[in-house]
């Protein structure tokens, strides 16, 4: 990687927490987002030659402070308002809120509960930075020009009630937690299973949404979204020394070898499990019952002692709070691999809302090429392709269609 990738990538990465800072100093994502902007430029103009700073989000954080200064003195219907802009250059004392973290502080922050589930998980998303409009699209599946006018909406709702982007108070916390979570776990999944691009795997979102889930943990230890959540992710992310081969491509979890997955990562999610589950004895939490999915693959000595029973009958349970097309699919692979690829399959062509979903059609290929239909088998992959993912997946089933 070259001197100015290296510094591009830096920028990125720092660039979300700069924004967090912003919002919270200014009270506003879209002056916090153009002074971001700018101070962004210009790193990229001037690291490359004068060498990156000892501290480059402290240098990011006070040279967008600036340039938040001078947009608002720029715009003279806000001349009241410069003599308050100017503190925001001197060195502000940490906030005493319950949430103590910048970062958590914005997903908070936008996840208002005024708003839609949807629209909170699509406004934290495009705001936390380092994913486009038609990223997020492609995250909660819906068409991009749907995206743009939610997250248009969402921004203009908010003017417009003139709700204020601050920190709540640690009695709204819970109110905000389903749209807090969600979008924790999407920025995993960004990392986890990239949906495009040339990389599978990204070790940044999977690392950060893990600490954000720790943060949470911290500040509502009680949650069994929390506990869930976190184990979810310990669970999943523990695969991931064997998740690649060699070359970078995937590797299923049918031939890994379990010998490097985490054990610290797998024990520490198991307890979580219980843990949560102990703290929701009435109603399931779906991140708990998918965490207690990812336990009984974690906990199967090989592929072939899976408890598929038991997997099968946790997504019962999910379906009971959480019924969407993604997770009739999921099951439908459990039932293939206990029950056998034609009980799948049938399962698989019963589910709708899922034409436009690579996956869906990847499943069907894969459990056609098991039934010997290689012409409908090649079809469906060439379907799933077309359908866009990542670089690695797209190889492999490029090499499963050279197969038939």
């Amino acid at each position: 990687m070259g001197t100015g990738d290296a510094v591009a990538r830096l920028v990125r990465e720092e660039g979300t927490r700069v924004l967090a800072t912003l919002v919270r100093v200014t009270g506003s994502i879209d002056l916090a987002e153009d002074a971001v902007q700018d101070a962004v430029v210009r790193a990229l103009e001037t690291w490359p030659r004068d060498g990156v700073p000892d501290n480059p989000r402290a240098w990011l954080v006070v040279t967008a402070k600036h340039r938040a200064v001078d947009l608002v003195r720029r715009e003279s219907r806000r001349a009241g308002k410069e003599g308050e802009a100017m503190t925001w250059i001197v060195p502000e004392p940490e906030p005493v809120e319950v949430v103590r973290d910048d970062l958590l502080r914005l997903v908070f922050t936008c996840c208002h509960p005024s708003l839609a589930l949807e629209a909170q998980v699509a406004l934290a998303l495009r705001t936390l930075g380092g994913l486009s409009t038609a990223e997020v699209a492609r995250l909660l599946m819906v068409p991009e020009a749907t995206m743009a006018k939610r997250l248009t909406r969402a921004k203009q709702k908010i003017a417009h009630a003139r709700i204020p982007y601050r920190v709540p108070a640690a009695g709204e916390l819970p109110a905000r937690l389903a749209g807090v979570a969600a979008t924790v776990y999407l920025i995993f999944n960004e990392g986890y299973a990239a949906g495009a691009g040339a990389d599978l795997l990204r070790v940044g979102p999977i690392e950060e949404a893990i600490r954000l889930a720790r943060l949470l943990a911290e500040t509502m230890p009680d949650e069994p979204t929390v506990l869930g959540l976190l184990a979810l992710m310990l669970l999943h992310d523990a695969r991931r020394g064997a998740r690649l081969d060699g070359q970078g491509r995937p590797v299923l979890l049918a031939d890994q070898d379990r010998g490097r997955w985490n054990g610290g990562a797998i024990k520490e999610g198991v307890e979580l499990v219980g843990a949560a589950l102990r703290r929701s004895p009435d109603r399931p939490d779906p991140y708990v019952v998918q965490a207690a999915i990812a336990a009984c693959h974690a906990l199967a000595p090989s592929y072939a002692e899976t408890g598929w029973d038991a997997i099968v009958s946790w997504y019962d349970v999910l379906l009971t709070v959480q019924d969407t097309p993604v997770v009739r699919l999921n099951r439908a692979v459990a039932v293939a691999e206990r029950d056998g690829p034609a009980a799948g399959l049938e399962l698989v062509d019963a589910i709708g809302g899922l034409a436009a979903y690579p996956w869906w059609h990847a499943t069907r290929a894969e459990l056609l090429h098991r039934l010997g239909r290689g012409e409908a088998a090649r079809a469906a992959y060439q379907r799933a392709i077309t359908l866009g993912m990542s670089e690695p997946q797209a190889e492999r089933l490029r090499g499963r269609v050279a197969e038939l």
